[in-house]
């Protein structure tokens, strides 16, 4: 499975940078993973048009601090049933300031909250990309996510 992470605005915080790097380069032992920040803030509507048009034929996931909760194991359990269900390629969508407009949220196949506060948006990408790390290793059976 290939992971695409669409992000508007590019990290630009010291620790955002460095946490993303190394995610990245962990990831890479275990699955494809493309970030994509192109875009430049510019707004909610316009933002949440070019996450929807980028993330065109992929499982889409909106980061949304509305979103379903799940625990690490619950989204582990996920990953793997859209492993057996075929699905090839998940697009991650990260909004920007003003997040993402009500079209986003229902064209996405699950919207998805990582704290009930709301997050800066590059500390959210960090998170996303340490758990998905985290997942990766649980599926392998790998001591990481003790």
């Amino acid at each position: 499975m290939k992971w695409k992470i669409l992000a508007i605005g590019k990290p630009s915080l010291a620790y955002a940078k460095t946490g993303v790097a190394e995610y990245l380069k962990r990831l890479q032992r275990y699955s494809s993973v493309e970030l994509i920040h192109q875009w430049k803030e510019s707004g909610k509507e316009k933002n949440s048009a070019n996450l929807l048009n980028a993330s065109e034929g992929c499982f889409r996931i909106a980061l949304d601090e509305r979103g379903e909760s799940l625990t690490t194991a619950q989204l582990e359990k996920s990953v793997k049933n859209w492993q057996m269900d075929g699905v090839k390629r998940v697009a991650v969508l990260i909004g920007g300031a003003d997040g993402h407009t009500e079209e986003l949220r229902k064209k996405s196949d699950l919207v998805l909250g990582l704290s009930s506060l709301t997050m800066q948006h590059e500390l959210a990408l960090v998170v996303f990309l340490e758990q998905v790390y985290r997942v990766h290793t649980m599926i392998k059976g790998e001591p990481y996510h003790r």
